[in-house]
């Protein structure tokens, strides 16, 4: 017997953890239970489908949107609402900053103490076209029509044909549109996971901010049945050329194919080739060091290396992680999960020597190679676990931390890691997070620990969407 469809009215008074629009309906019967309703915010009302998942209320699309907040604004993408990328497209800017700040503060309230600094969010003007990072997926359907874009919002792998985006820049929409194009002429297949088949994977679009340098890397399958020859390799390259070099002979194209080859039992292997121009992007950081002087720090950029994906916000997260640190006097500092070695080398000039540690061979590689490129020789790199590294440092006295920079994954910092922080006693502690839920977590163990929560600053890196960067300062 097929249930009937539930259809409840909600007024939306609140957001979710998720960012989502958060409603309470109380049935006839039981506990009220709060709904989420996608692309919604406080003050609007709606009719929705009510669907049960996993223990929670959650909404479909809503059926009829009954009175829209007052507070809302007409979104700048076509997308908006399908694209799962932004979520917040239809509110104002500083009604995001507002939100966000809120929510570091719910999260970290149980760790503040009176005397904790709060500085206010760090806002990224203009809040459009900073990413200077895209990753699209090829697609194809039953009925054999081709994608290439993002992920649909809320299914399993669906990808829509992307043809605006306001959070990057034009030339990678020009990009897109010359590789679907190419990919047209050959009638290549899109990669289907489940049967190995298929050629085209994804598209990596990346652009030098400071130095208008653009990167594009083609990740092809590794199944040699579906190999591309040299004619699809020579006018890929030519297709991207016209469409997209730059014309400026001080900014380069960088052109990369990608094979990722996977077999049963053993471990996914990358190999890339460069197809045309040099063989990594160039960056420059401006770090403001007090007193109207700035450090000009030139970056190295493999096409597959972690760099910031917002390369202002990324000076303003590096500058306050540094300004949060004076006036003490650093020896010894710490750059855990240090990617290319950016923050690192941020610090290199205030400190007598600086140890990054780096699990990624590859990012491991480039961060020695930019700590060269700034000549810079008093910095280390170990390539490890930071778990497994970090105990090992811990074993020569002449090499304790002053200060321990952690910058770690979305998932935050895993329990041997925590141990080994713990056990350094390093008597300040920079923890920059993009995600304050896990930032909280370890802060949980670290206060436990004998860390107090000395000062707060959040960033906004990702305006238009529910991300937001915060860094904590602690002290033993």
């Amino acid at each position: 017997m097929v249930k009937p469809l539930r259809i409840v009215q909600l007024k939306i008074a609140e957001f979710s953890q998720d960012g989502q629009g958060q409603g309470i309906w109380s049935p006839e019967e039981g506990l009220a239970q709060a709904v989420e309703v996608p692309f919604s915010m406080p003050g609007d009302e709606v009719q929705v489908c009510l669907l049960k998942k996993r223990g929670k209320i959650y909404a479909r699309d809503p059926i009829e949107w009954l009175h829209l907040s007052e507070n809302r604004i007409i979104p700048r993408c076509k997308h908006f609402g399908h694209c799962g990328g932004c979520r917040w497209q239809h509110m104002p800017y500083q009604e995001q900053l507002k939100q966000k700040e809120a929510w570091i503060q719910r999260s970290l309230q149980p760790f503040l103490e009176p005397d904790t600094v709060w500085h206010p969010i760090i806002s990224c003007h203009p809040p459009w076209q900073y990413r200077n990072k895209m990753e699209l997926t090829f697609a194809s359907d039953r009925e054999g029509h081709r994608y290439l874009g993002l992920i649909l919002y809320r299914t399993r792998g669906r990808v829509f044909q992307i043809e605006e985006c306001y959070l990057t820049h034009e030339w990678i929409i020009e990009a897109v549109n010359a590789v679907s194009r190419w990919w047209a002429t050959f009638g290549l297949e899109a990669y289907d996971a489940p049967r190995n088949s298929g050629s085209l994977r994804t598209l990596t679009l990346r652009q030098g901010e400071r130095t208008g340098d653009r990167l594009v890397m083609l990740t092809v399958s590794g199944n040699p049945l579906y190999a591309l020859n040299q004619k699809h390799i020579h006018t890929f390259v030519s297709s991207l050329r016209e469409a997209i070099e730059p014309s400026l002979p001080e900014q380069r194209l960088s052109i990369f194919l990608r094979i990722q080859q996977i077999a049963k039992g053993r471990p996914t292997q990358f190999y890339e080739m460069l197809l045309y121009g040099p063989d990594h992007l160039r960056e420059i950081l401006y770090i403001e060091t007090g007193q109207n002087g700035r450090d000009s720090l030139n970056f190295r950029i493999s096409p597959s290396a972690f760099f910031q994906p917002n390369t202002r916000q990324a000076e303003q997260i590096y500058c306050r992680a540094i300004q949060l640190t004076q006036p003490f006097k650093a020896e010894i500092v710490y750059d855990l999960y240090c990617g290319m070695g950016a923050l690192g080398i941020c610090m290199a000039k205030r400190a007598k020597e600086v140890i990054g540690i780096e699990l990624s061979p590859e990012s491991a590689l480039d961060a020695r190679e930019n700590a060269k490129y700034n000549d810079l020789s008093n910095i280390s790199i170990r390539t490890g676990d930071v778990g497994k590294v970090l105990p090992l440092l811990l074993e020569d006295n002449k090499l304790r931390p002053d200060i321990v920079m952690v910058d770690p994954p979305r998932a935050g910092l895993d329990f041997e890691a925590l141990q080994h922080l713990l056990r350094s006693k390093a008597p300040l502690m920079v923890y920059i997070s993009c995600n304050p839920t896990t930032q909280a977590a370890n802060l949980d163990s670290l206060v436990k620990g004998g860390y107090r929560v000395r000062a707060v600053q959040p960033v906004d890196q990702f305006p238009q969407t529910i991300h937001v960067e915060n860094i904590v300062l602690l002290a033993l």
